[in-house]
């Protein structure tokens, strides 16, 4: 249970930080997301004390999934839609929780976005900026998970 804390004291401000830039600037800075996802890796690795490959695989299977689908509708539309911070941002959600619940995070993200876009009558038009909604859900499943466990 230390570890799972002394993390989340790490994880909680990092993840406030990156809201508060893509609210405001609608981006994710590398200088956020990228130790992010070090930690995520090296908290796995130290409580599961052997190579965290859930958590290797969560990392990679974020950013590809996230880079493809922005990749796919940038080149279908001519505009970005998903940013390469949002892939990053996956793939730190990866290294911490592991890629077995990326699919949740992913879930949670995109119900949380749909449906603050249609309360608030947020037009098509306008850009929603999604890394909240992935920290959120990052957080939700990362504080779940450590319920059941020691990470």
């Amino acid at each position: 249970m230390p570890l799972f804390i002394l993390s989340s004291i790490i994880l909680i401000p990092i993840l406030g930080q990156l809201v508060r830039i893509d609210l405001r600037q609608h981006r994710l800075p590398d200088r956020y997301t990228l130790p992010l996802i070090c930690v995520g890796l090296v908290t796995n690795a130290l409580a599961q004390r052997a190579l965290p490959t859930e958590a290797i695989w969560g990392a990679i299977i974020g950013y590809v999934v996230f880079w493809l689908i922005g990749a796919v509708y940038f080149r279908s539309r001519g505009q970005e839609g998903l940013g390469l911070g949002d892939a990053k941002l996956l793939s730190a959600a990866g290294a911490w929780v592991g890629v077995f619940a990326l699919p949740w995070v992913v879930l949670l993200s995109a119900l949380g976005a749909l449906g603050y876009a249609v309360l608030s009558g947020h037009g098509r038009q306008e850009r929603l900026a999604f890394g909240p909604w992935i920290a959120g859900a990052l957080l939700l499943i990362w504080f779940g998970k450590g319920l059941f466990s020691e990470v």
